[in-house]
This record gives structure tokens, sequence and C-alpha cells, in this order.
């Protein structure tokens, strides 16, 4: 028997999501969580084989909520199920530890048989999902991909308007080592202040427009 828990804030979604998993003989729903939270805490007492995720809930979306799965229940196989088929959300998905990306508006057998696969260890992909994921992998990297979680994080403080001495306090280390992390964040996105990197880093969604 397969032991499936639902992710997504919606009601409406998770009781039908329930109905057409418990038609199956194979599948056992063994628990639905309104949010990234309630999931991770929900699947450390319910050991799930699968877990389907949505991507947008309010308290914790779900790739942040997928990578802390991967850490806290490392035999659960985490399904994103959502309405969202663009690259970037494919991707960090798959790269935070989901084994499968299927859409909701697939047909119910497909997402019987993802289910399936997913608890054999496969990877289910929707179509639109595997075309992007395959053409993100055909495309060098940009200039995002060469910077660091900590370059990230900086850049998107600046991206908020915030200056060194306050950017260094918060991630509690040294201003020094922030004016090091800034001069590289610089050279590697080729721009010359902090204006130009904010522009940057809201272009790209690394910060609040």
């Amino acid at each position: 028997m397969i032991r499936v828990l639902i992710v997504d804030d919606h009601g409406l979604v998770r009781a039908g999501l329930q109905q057409l998993l418990e038609s199956a003989d194979d599948i056992e729903v063994i628990g639905s969580a309104p949010g990234g939270r309630a999931a991770i805490e929900l699947a450390g007492r319910t050991h799930p084989d699968v877990v389907l995720m949505d991507l947008s809930m309010p308290d914790l979306d779900g790739i942040d909520a997928t990578r802390e799965l991967a850490r806290e229940a490392p035999d659960a196989h985490v399904v994103v199920l959502t309405s969202f088929s663009d690259r970037k959300r494919i991707v960090d998905a798959l790269d935070a530890g989901a084994i499968g990306y299927l859409l909701k508006d697939s047909e119910p057998d497909e997402l019987l048989r993802g289910v399936r696969a997913a608890a054999r260890g496969e990877s289910p992909l929707a179509p639109r999902a595997a075309g992007e994921l395959l053409a993100s992998r055909r495309e060098p990297p940009g200039p995002e991909a060469q910077l660091t979680e900590r370059e990230r994080e900086i850049l998107a403080l600046i991206g908020a308007g915030q200056p060194n001495k306050l950017i260094a306090r918060r991630l509690q280390i040294a201003e020094k080592t922030v004016k090091n992390h800034v001069t590289r964040i610089f050279t590697v996105i080729e721009v010359t202040d902090r204006t130009q990197a904010a522009l940057w880093a809201r272009e790209r969604g690394l910060a609040p427009r």
C-alpha cells in the first residue's frame, strides 16, 4: 500500500485529491496539510511514501518545504503538484529534492501513475515540465548561477536598500566581509554601483520591487 500525504492550502483541492487517490486499491491517504510547516510536522509522525506538494502556500512555500523534508524525512518522495509550469519553479523544485513535477490539469490516470512511479523511486514529470527542464539544461548558466548562497543573500539585501553596515549586522558577519562579497557580486553581475546591483536583483526577483 502506497502511503500518501497531500499538501495544499486549498481545502477543496485536498478533498478532491483524497477522493481520487483513495479510489485506487493500492493507495492510502495518511494525512493532508494546509501548508509547508504542517506538512513537515505531519510527515515526521506518519512517514509517507509519497508527498504531493503544492508550491504556492502562505506559511512556507513548497520549495522550502521540499528542501526541509529532504532533511527531516528523506524516505518520503516529494512530487510537486501545481499549476505553475515555468522553468525556474521546475528547476528550483527538483534542485530542492522533489522527485517529480506534475500539473494540476493532469488527467486523473496520469496523477495516479505519477504517485505509483514516485513510490518506486522513479521521477514522474508532466510533459511541459520535462520540456522546460531539458531546455534549462541546454542553456549555459547565467551570472546568477555563479553567486554563492551568501552572495545571493547580500544581493537581495542590497536590492532592499540596505547599507553594508546593516547587512553585516543582519547576517552577523564583519562589515569588511560584506564589502568583499559586494566587490565579487559587482564583478559577477557586471555592474559598477549599488543602484545598478539593486535594479539587477529586482529585475530577477531576488529582491522586492
